[in-house]
């Protein structure tokens, strides 16, 4: 619903915003650079890599960086600790430049540690999701070619089995007692870090194209694929966030003068950090700019309310599904909330209705939502402020350095209005998928990324996500590509036929479900299905909802299953 206010302000267009805050001379300026043989627009002052990132937030001195339950971490210990552990990976393990460091792990300091010290290395960083199961983190190891595991206690029992035969050395974080066999303890590898005024980094020359970091994105094909992105890509993202939330500001009224005083953030992190929007967009940022990351052991509402009022949050949100469950909670007016500034998500589809419960509990507050993918680095597009209220059904108008389009079938770009596929081209694009030389070529044509995701632009340059081309549905923020669990499915040795699809639920937005027939004569239930594939992939990809059919999948003559049928069938 808009807002009346909104609708009544004469409201300046995008592209004079655009201009002012990006003319010469001020923060957001813009420049042209080459990329792999195409021009495109980067920020003139983004730090070139992450290692600039964490010089920078050494500035910020003794203020607290992470914060997770007693632990207090402050930008000059985490800089200290990071540099230490820089130095080890090379001095210890050999690692050298472009070799890969993958870290499974909870949202601990130590995650952040060894981000950003295996950066500092020249090492491709590989965050690993801390959910898979043993066949998947090992599938992880092997496809990266990792040379180091930093995984926690929990990560590295799953994998003391497989560890000894993939010959990877494995550094265990928050090792309560004995490690597996071949793994050493991560505080015994750090040691004394020294004196944190004293810390240097190796010196390893980077450059903003070098190789940084591979995030695994879920596999159309049931294997997944490492998402291959440079240090200019995610030192892109922290710039984009903040124009996104400035220009929010300059076109609701502000000077850009008033928009770029900065204010301290405190984050409650309610994502993982193997994700783009944890890592990406709320650990980098906040290195950046000096805000504090707040960690949770796991999500909870109640907990989440408890920390906002003792660590005055300022912000909140991950995906939409969380921030609603805050803000809908019968706790929520036990606790003191005002220190929140906003509350921002994405990662999902979010429901306009949530504009709505935001200005009702938080009024005066600014709600904010983004769009991107592991592959744009996050931040393509942000709505915030004004903006959102006044289209909450938008993700928002790209960041400057972004360009969007619509294109249809063939490739040809169509009408603000009408629906097709949308394509991306910018300085946060990555440089294309780990050792998959044909899915690179598909998805990155001259500069521009297929999103898979349908669209349509309004006039004004703002994005409308439609519906996901991809046969791909999203729980809780986390993408599940239906293929892959329909292949862990066709290994049951009853099932003869079966459709994953998305089922619509209220908090999560879409759960699993899944439509089975079964061979003649065999026998499966439920339970038999779950147990089967509990081993098999992670546990937030098994089918809560179960279809068992006599009669064979509609398909279409060219023998594709027609979901949209099925979910007609079973979900009307």
């Amino acid at each position: 619903m808009h807002d009346q206010q909104v609708q009544d302000q004469q409201l300046p267009a995008i592209a004079e915003v655009r201009a002012a805050m990006t003319a010469p001379g001020q923060l957001f300026e813009m420049d042209e650079a080459d990329v792999r043989g195409v021009r495109i627009r980067v920020w003139k002052n983004a730090p070139p890599t992450l290692r600039d990132v964490l010089e920078v937030s050494r500035a910020h001195g003794e203020a607290p960086y992470l914060v997770y339950r007693d632990d207090r971490v402050s930008f000059a210990d985490h800089y200290a600790r990071a540099a230490a552990f820089a130095r080890r990976l090379i001095d210890r393990y050999g690692v050298a430049k472009g070799d890969r460091v993958a870290i499974a792990m909870r949202n601990y300091p130590e995650w952040s540690v060894a981000f950003f010290g295996a950066a500092a290395a020249g090492a491709v960083v590989v965050p690993l999701n801390a959910w898979w199961t043993a066949a998947e983190l090992e599938y992880g190891l092997t496809d990266s070619g990792a040379k180091v595991l930093v995984a926690d206690a929990e990560r590295a029992g799953r994998l003391a089995e497989v560890l000894p035969g993939l010959g990877v050395p494995c550094v265990v974080a928050r090792a309560d007692g004995a490690v597996p066999q071949g793994c050493e303890a991560f505080d015994d590898v750090l040691g004394d870090v020294g004196d944190a005024a004293a810390a240097s980094l190796p010196d390893v020359a980077l450059g903003p194209d070098d190789e940084a970091t591979i995030f695994y994105t879920s596999g159309t094909t049931g294997r997944p694929k490492g998402a291959l992105g440079t240090h200019r890509n995610i030192t892109t993202n922290p710039v984009s966030l903040a124009y996104g939330i400035m220009s929010a500001a300059v076109r609701g009224g502000a000077t850009v003068e008033e928009a770029a005083v900065p204010q301290r953030r405190v984050t409650l992190l309610s994502v993982p950090f193997f994700h783009a929007t944890g890592c990406h967009s709320v650990l980098v940022t906040s290195a950046l700019q000096g805000g504090t990351v707040v960690m949770m052991y796991k999500w909870d509402v109640r907990g989440a309310l408890e920390l906002i009022e003792r660590e005055r949050v300022t912000g909140f949100g991950g995906v939409p599904t969380m921030a609603w469950q805050v803000l809908t909670s019968p706790d929520f007016g036990e606790f003191d909330t005002s220190s929140l500034t906003g509350v921002s998500y994405g990662g999902a589809p979010a429901a306009p209705a949530l504009v709505d419960k935001i200005r009702e509990r938080l009024p005066e507050r600014v709600p904010g939502n983004g769009y991107g993918l592991t592959e744009t680095s996050s931040v393509t597009t942000y709505n915030g402020g004004v903006n959102y209220l006044e289209r909450p059904e938008s993700v928002g108008p790209p960041v400057a350095v972004c360009d969007v389009k619509v294109v249809d079938p063939v490739g040809q770009e169509v009408p603000a209005g009408e629906v097709g596929e949308l394509l991306i081209k910018g300085p946060n694009v990555i440089k294309g998928y780990w050792n998959k030389p044909e899915a690179t070529a598909h998805a990155f044509v001259d500069g521009w990324f297929h999103s898979g995701d349908l669209a349509r632009l309004d006039d004004d340059g703002f994005v409308y996500i439609v519906d996901r081309a991809k046969d791909m549905l999203i729980r809780g923020g986390e993408n599940i590509y239906c293929a892959e669990v329909e292949a862990a499915l066709y290994e049951h040795p009853a099932v003869a036929d079966c459709a994953v699809i998305g089922v619509p639920h209220q908090v999560l937005g879409e759960e699993v479900g899944a439509v089975i027939v079964l061979r003649p004569g065999a026998a499966a239930t439920e339970p038999d299905i779950r147990g089967f594939l509990g081993g098999r992939i992670a546990a937030f990809k098994v089918p809560v909802h179960y279809w068992f059919r006599d009669e064979g999948l509609p398909r279409n003559p060219g023998g594709k299953i027609l979901k949209t049928r099925l979910r007609e069938e079973l979900l009307t």
